[in-house]
């Protein structure tokens, strides 16, 4: 599970903080040029805690153009190079002496980088980055120490500043000089606030011209204007319909005397100014501006709360932000016109809203979502599906997915999270759509298209904790807003202690608290109906409690909690999915499955997820321990189709995987060859999903993918590699055996789609540990032609078996594995199979043929098109229609997958593409624009 990935992950990242030291650096002389001869001293490090006697210098610089190089002489970071190895000084101090232009090779050098290590690294065997300014010409403001200093009416500001030589200073307020001293090197002013003002201290070395310039502020003690919050107003953004030039921001701060807010509307600047000091609500405890008329480049809207003038936070229900470090990486072709950064003017998060957008114009208004014992749910982590990982790359790709014949797809995380390369567990906004995926409208547009196709959109969401840049985490922590301190007791949604004694993640979320419920239920409001999306899967569902422990036993407030939740789900979306990764004892999920919001039965109520993982690959590789009766909700004890199974999931390791690496093999059978290892999905795909019920597919295992869970980027495996990048795999469609795989699943998919009698509650698995397995469905009310039995026999072994089916009738029965029939005198007969063998029998043939269900599975992109357009695998011929049947375009003589084919010359519009493979063909519409 991913749990234990975590815990790793978080244990690992206790020991780094640990090897991680604070080094104190000096330089002499203090001041310096680029060509001259300097040491740096660091002291403060224990050489021990790395279990090392030696310690490196690690060095890089800035030019004037704000480009960093390191130094040449660095080595490796597992290997430092013993040109930059530091003098031991004898009395816990280490020294490096150089000249800059020397070490780099580079007369452009205006700061110095540096930290000191160990020779290896690796493990945060390391100081801080620490950095020092080049020229002899510097100058330090001393005082005030902060950017911003609150100050009563009529005190005084002290400023201070020091320089290394002597310079002329100049002292702006608000704009106006009000200062200035000439020819000194230790400037000092008194100054009486009086107003909200604006300071610029300039220093000016006569010689040289160079300057430098200091901004600050001073703001009046804020007097906070008492006021309800607007009716109808709640946290985070809101906007008043009848003046579009009107938003209202609320945001809810218990015991935080006065906010502010800043960012660059208006002539704001960033600054804190009590102009857009924000009002209190006394009775609700939420802070609270109505802005109008704003005025922003672009329409981009960006903000932040600063909080008592100490610390600036997002708005904890932003719908998107910019990220200082990690925007940089995203593509333009992913998500276009970024905004950039207001680098130099804040730091952290900064909540983004794009005014005067027209509405997204959805093409689905009123999608009919599967009903839940019919979900074929394909889990799928954007990042690893498509080399775009884009929403619009999924669209792309969703024939493909279609042609499967899923009917629903449950996203991995896509809120704001951490960095880029990402599973996405590690939440940093729970309403903020993450940009590495794309725009907000990208991701509607992918909704529409997934419910055109009638695929229900589910999204993975994590409510058991959040990491150290939520702002709530970051309001009521011990360290003053860092992220790496301990929630406070007082903190309205963190608990200050998680209460999972094996279980632990990043800040754990207290759902006990009323704040925290009201935080939950808005942001599901929230995607539902901004996004149209379909339902949820909670992540960790067992640590949404207090209860002190490792959340094993029944626990009857994590039931009330759960409870509520979906209620509140259920009063504005009467049949949006609501799944739980529980994993709590089946008494407890007994009880959450049977809850139903509305009281009636016909509601279908939460499902809860099904780890049949280890038994299936158990009987994929060919071994004992695969019982996997735990599929189906009957194993339960339960008499609804509540559990949605799978046998691989984000969390498993892959079944291809240990199929290769472990299966098992007699005489020429052997598992760990790829043609077999892919016939025993088939095979298991066969028990699967003819189980009625829900089921889950994880991506690319209809295609055998046979990459570990913790494969890493050079080849090798490793438990730290879990969540990193995994290869993406399109090029198996160009493998016979593989897309095999696709077909029959395909073809299973739409026969338990299609046929009553995979609904029915009338059936029996005969799994256990045994290779000879069986299942048995009666659909009690059959009539006429339609199949009342369905019987299920396969060989999990690797040798030859005999076995009786036990017919319950005589007569013509069709298997649908070998498309033929079979003639039943004698209901007791005998059936042998060879190893990895199976068969599923009929008594009446299914009313969906199976050449309903084939076909090619090839999929065309990108659609629209505009240069060129592509078909996944090999085609003989490509032929383009346009919308009156005239042939335009005609490619042939063979093409390998992928190839591009130029549509050049083609006009804007809609047309036909007709592919043909051997004697198979496809037709499919493709937009030129």
């Amino acid at each position: 599970m991913k749990y234990l990935l975590l815990i790793a992950a978080i244990l690992w990242s206790i020991v780094s903080v640990a090897q991680q030291q604070n080094g104190v650096f000096t330089v002499s002389p203090p001041t310096f040029d680029q060509d001259e001869e300097i040491t740096i001293t660091v002291s403060g490090i224990d050489t021990s805690l790395w279990s090392v006697n030696d310690v490196y210098f690690w060095a890089w610089y800035q030019n004037s153009s704000g480009q960093e190089f390191d130094s040449p002489t660095n080595g490796d970071w597992t290997n430092s190079n013993e040109a930059q190895k530091m003098t031991a000084n004898g009395d816990g101090t280490f020294s490096f002496t150089f000249t800059p232009t020397e070490l780099y090779n580079s007369t452009d050098i205006v700061e110095l980088g540096m930290l000191a290590k160990a020779k290896d690294g690796t493990g945060d065997k390391k100081t801080q980055d620490n950095r020092i300014p080049v020229g002899s010409f510097q100058v330090n403001l001393n005082s005030p120490a902060e950017t911003t200093t609150l100050i009563n009416s009529g005190d005084q500001l002290s400023v201070e500043a020091t320089a290394s030589l002597n310079a002329n200073f100049v002292l702006t307020q608000n704009g106006s000089i009000i200062d200035t001293q000439n020819g000194i090197t230790s400037y000092s002013n008194n100054l009486t606030i009086t107003e909200d003002s604006n300071f610029e201290l300039t220093a000016t070395e006569p010689n040289s011209g160079e300057i430098f310039e200091f901004q600050f502020n001073a703001v009046l003690t804020p007097d906070v204007t008492i006021a309800p919050v607007p009716a109808g107003a709640q946290n985070g953004i809101n906007y008043d319909i009848s003046n579009p030039n009107e938003i209202t921001l609320v945001i809810y701060a218990p015991e935080k005397e006065f906010v502010h807010l800043i960012g660059n509307f208006n002539t704001n600047d960033w600054t804190i100014d009590n102009t857009y000091l924000l009002n209190f609500d006394d009775t609700t405890d939420q802070h609270w501006i109505t802005l109008e008329n704003i005025n922003v480049p672009n329409d981009d809207f960006l903000y932040q709360y600063s909080v008592e003038a100490e610390l600036v936070i997002p708005d904890p229900y932003s719908e998107m932000v910019l990220d200082p470090f990690n925007d940089q990486f995203i593509e333009e072709s992913t998500f276009a016109n970024l905004p950039a950064y207001p680098q130099e003017q804040t730091t952290e998060l900064v909540s983004w809203l794009k005014l005067n957008q027209p509405d997204y114009d959805w093409q689905v208004d009123n999608f009919t979502k599967p009903a839940q014992e019919d979900l074929v749910i394909y889990e799928l982590l954007i990042r690893d599906f498509d080399q775009a990982h884009s929403f619009q790359a999924v669209i792309d790709r969703l024939d493909y997915l279609e042609d499967l014949g899923i009917n629903a797809i449950e996203l991995m995380p896509v809120n704001e999270f951490d960095g880029n390369l990402s599973w996405g567990y590690n939440p940093a906004l729970h309403m903020a759509l993450d940009k590495y995926y794309g725009s907000p409208n990208d991701f509607k547009a992918f909704v529409d298209a997934c419910h055109q196709r009638g695929i229900a959109v589910i999204l993975d969401v994590v409510f058991n904790h959040a990491t150290g840049q939520h702002p709530y985490y970051r309001m009521y922590n011990d360290c003053g807003g860092c992220y790496n301190g301990q929630a406070t007791a007082n903190n309205p949604i963190f608990n200050q202690n998680d209460p999972n004694t094996a279980f632990q993640f990043f800040n754990d979320i207290n759902h006990e608290s009323l704040a925290t419920q009201d935080y939950m239920d808005q942001i599901n409001k929230f995607w539902i109906e901004e996004y149209k999306i379909d339902g949820y899967r909670f992540d960790f569902t067992k640590g949404f409690t207090n209860t002190v422990g490792d959340g094993g036993g029944f626990d009857q407030s994590r039931i009330d909690l759960l409870t509520r939740m979906y209620d509140d789900i259920r009063s504005y979306d009467e049949e949006a999915y609501v799944i739980l990764e529980h994993f709590a004892p089946d008494s407890e999920e007994t009880v959450l499955i049977n809850h139903r919001a509305s009281g009636s039965s016909n509601e279908s109520g939460m499902l809860v997820w099904g780890n049949v993982n280890f038994n299936y690959n158990q009987a994929t590789m060919g071994y004992d321990n695969s019982n996997f009766n735990r599929v189906a909700a009957q194993s339960r004890g339960w008499t609804t189709p509540s559990v949605v199974g799978y046998m691989e999931s984000h969390d498993e390791e892959r079944l291809m995987y240990k199929n290769l690496e472990f299966g098992n093999g007699s005489g020429a059978y052997d598992v760990t060859e790829l043609p077999t290892a892919l016939d025993r999905l088939e095979l298991a795909g066969a028990f699967y999903f003819t189980v009625p019920g829900p089921k889950m597919i994880w991506q690319f295992g209809e295609l055998g993918y046979e990459f570990s869970i913790n494969y890493c980027e050079d080849g090798s495996i490793d438990n730290d590699c879990r969540t990193g990048p995994k290869p993406i795999r399109w090029d198996y469609l160009n493998d016979n055996n593989r897309t095999d795989v696709y077909e029959f699943w395909s073809k299973l998919i739409a026969l338990r789609l299609n046929e009553p009698i995979f609904k029915t509650d009338n059936y029996t698995l005969e799994v256990a540990d045994d290779f000879e397995k069986k299942i048995y469905l009666v659909d009690d009310n059959a009539s006429g032609d339609e199949p009342k039995y369905v019987i299920i026999i396969g060989n999990f072994g690797v040798t030859e078996l005999t076995t009786q089916p036990f017919f319950q009738e005589a007569g013509t029965w069709f298997d649908v594995v070998t498309e033929t029939s079979i003639e039943v005198t004698d209901t007791a007969m005998s059936v042998t199979l060879a190893p990895g063998e199976f068969k599923i029998y009929f008594d009446n043939q299914p009313s969906l043929s199976t050449n309903q269900v084939s076909g090619l599975d090839y999929s065309l992109y990108p659609n629209p098109a505009k240069e060129f357009f592509s078909i996944s695998n090999k085609v003989d011929r490509v032929q383009v229609f346009d919308i009156n049947g005239r042939l335009v375009k005609d490619y042939t003589g063979g093409f390998e997958a992928n190839h591009r084919f130029s549509s050049e010359n083609l006009n804007s519009g809609l047309y036909f593409v007709r592919y043909t493979d051997k004697k198979q063909s496809s037709t499919e519409k493709l937009l030129i624009h």
